[in-house]
């Protein structure tokens, strides 16, 4: 049997406001598989992206629990959800959130600099991946000097350069064109494939496509899980 890398019972997260508690999530339950590709989905406010957070070990449930690759996620402190985000997951963001006075190759390989990587080893592994996106001939340049879409890939490099189990993406194509999000999702199903688990937060159904599996939600709970056609067949 497959291991979960993700495991959800029940999971709760409720805010406090001025108009009282606000529950963002309510009693979600979900289990995702090594080596799956799912794609989250929903409208503003749905909750997709208060899961994603806990997910991400950004933030900690109010109710429920929560394993990731088997170790119990929802009652860990603050120091232990940070070492594990840094050995489990990478991350990739809408906006990049690339350094611009860094070179593409420091900035792949700045979560080794926190791992206490030694210098060699670390540019080693960040132009490694560099080569492996297609713009290791960029290596030494600022962001600033490529694309939006070849930025996106940068992004990806460093959400890989500690090889990860999981990758975690918060609408990873939003600020790129169409032709440019089909290269992008081509390059999560090659690294996919290669037995990475993704999981990617969009709203457009023709990104959630390239996904194996699509998971819906609204009002802070899931609606529905389905595989996609390419997948059911």
């Amino acid at each position: 049997m497959t291991e979960s890398v993700i495991r959800v019972v029940g999971l709760g997260k409720s805010y406090v406001t001025a108009a009282g508690p606000f529950p963002a999530l309510r009693g979600v339950s979900l289990d995702i598989k090594a080596g799956e590709f799912v794609a989250i989905m929903g409208p503003s406010g749905s909750g997709k992206s208060t899961f994603m957070n806990l997910l991400g070990c950004l933030d900690t449930p109010t109710t429920g629990e929560f394993f990731l690759a088997g170790q119990d996620v929802a009652h860990m402190d603050k120091d232990a959800l940070a070492s594990l985000r840094n050995r489990m997951l990478g991350f990739v963001f809408q906006g990049f959130n690339l350094l611009p006075r860094m070179s593409l190759q420091d900035n792949v390989a700045l979560p080794l600099v926190y791992a206490g990587v030694d210098r060699a080893a670390r540019r080693a592994r960040a132009r490694e991946l560099l080569d492996k996106v297609g713009l290791g001939q960029y290596a030494e340049s600022p962001p600033n000097r490529i694309s939006g879409g070849q930025q996106q890939r940068v992004a990806i490099a460093r959400a890989l350069v500690n090889s990860p189990r999981l990758i975690l993406a918060d609408e990873p194509t939003g600020n790129l064109d169409s032709h440019t999000s089909e290269e992008i999702m081509r390059l999560f199903g090659a690294f996919n494939a290669e037995g990475i688990t993704i999981v990617l937060v969009t709203h457009e159904p023709d990104i959630a496509a390239h996904a194996g599996r699509q998971v819906r939600f609204r009002d802070g709970q899931i609606v529905s899980d389905e595989l996609t056609a390419e997948v059911a067949k």
